[in-house]
């Protein structure tokens, strides 16, 4: 469980990155990468979706350590 929780906590990590490049310089990383709306830049985007629900529920079973 540790290596999912890690492996979801650096993903919201790419993600929050994308997302803070997209409001400074309106630059999607992702999309430049992948392509836009491809079936990768999809994925890449659904990973990180992902990782943010396992990164809601493992903090709220585990509160005494987000690690």
């Amino acid at each position: 469980m540790k290596y999912v929780k890690l492996i979801s906590y650096l993903l919201v990590i790419v993600g929050a990155i994308n997302w803070g490049l997209v409001g400074i310089f309106n630059l999607d990383l992702v999309a430049k990468l992948f392509g836009d709306m491809t079936l990768l830049s999809r994925t890449v985007y659904t990973a990180v979706d992902i990782a943010a629900i396992v990164s809601i529920i493992a903090m709220s079973i585990d509160e005494d350590s987000c690690l």
